[in-house]
């Protein structure tokens, strides 16, 4: 219970009112790095918001942190008529942990579930500049989880599909002005500038916030029609996880065998 207190002190709340009365409203849930957001909203517009930081615990503070944020703002899932959910690039088990629980809650309440592109989510809140926007977000192994999207005329467009890429890459890639976000460290918006200069905009991480810029996405999409089949709704994986291999054991061989295995040779004999 102390360790869960402790915890509570790094939540970041923002409610709108004291008391909702809305009941139609979507859920939003973003588990794709340790930044963990979710949000309430109503036809894309934010009531509140819940951030927390965490140490890949996803799978035992996700669940409380919901009811938490619920009773706040004085609601129940009954009000819920929609799921939003990050469905990555990002990490292994936060994202495990977000579509499953955004997958029970849609299938339990049955009611439509959205699985939307954490960078895509990322870049959305720059949309009205017309700019290309490279959202990136760290993938290990001096790596970058990059896509990039451009709203022109209206019209919301993938230009680059997720890949993963290196630093070197993302500048070798960018011919015109851009507009760098996400996940973006001082040595690598160091690095972007120095060899973009004017071509790069770097724009402050916004990842505390994904939350409502994924629910905003989401209704955009939820309003004409787009939703996920529950059964093929799955993370967005760049690299398959990483498993470690059990170690190879060393065959345990009595007395008896250890003396034939001196005359025969043989040590393929297990206790």
């Amino acid at each position: 219970m102390q360790e869960f207190f402790t915890f509570a002190l790094s939540f970041r709340t923002f409610v709108s009112a004291s008391h909702i009365w809305i009941s139609d409203m979507e859920l939003a849930i973003d588990t794709s790095s340790n930044i963990v957001s979710i949000a309430l909203s109503h036809k894309g517009e934010i009531l509140a918001l819940l951030a927390w930081q965490t140490k890949q615990n996803h799978t035992i503070e996700l669940l409380p942190n919901l009811v938490c944020l619920l009773r706040q703002v004085n609601v129940n899932l009954d009000s819920i008529e929609a799921i939003v959910v990050a469905k990555g690039p990002g990490s292994f088990n936060g994202l495990r942990v977000g579509i499953s629980t955004a997958k029970g809650l849609a299938f339990t309440l049955h009611i439509p579930c959205l699985g939307v592109n954490t960078l895509e989510a990322e870049a959305y809140p720059f949309a009205f500049t017309g700019l290309p926007l490279r959202s990136m977000q760290k993938a290990g192994r001096q790596e970058i989880a990059t896509a990039v999207y451009r709203q022109k005329h209206d019209r919301w467009q993938c230009l680059e599909a997720e890949n993963l890429a290196s630093v070197e890459d993302l500048w070798r890639r960018t011919k015109q002005k851009t507009l760098f976000c996400g996940e973006i460290t001082a040595d690598i918006a160091g690095q972007i500038q120095q060899n973009l200069g004017r071509r790069a905009i770097i724009s402050p991480n916004n990842s505390l916030s994904r939350a409502s810029y994924l629910a905003r996405l989401g209704w955009q999409k939820l309003s004409k029609g787009q939703h996920d089949d529950l059964l093929t709704l799955q993370p967005i994986y760049l690299r398959p996880p990483h498993i470690t291999k059990p170690k190879q054991r060393t065959p345990c061989l009595s007395p008896r065998t250890e003396q034939r295995k001196e005359r025969n040779g043989n040590s393929q004999i297990r206790c």
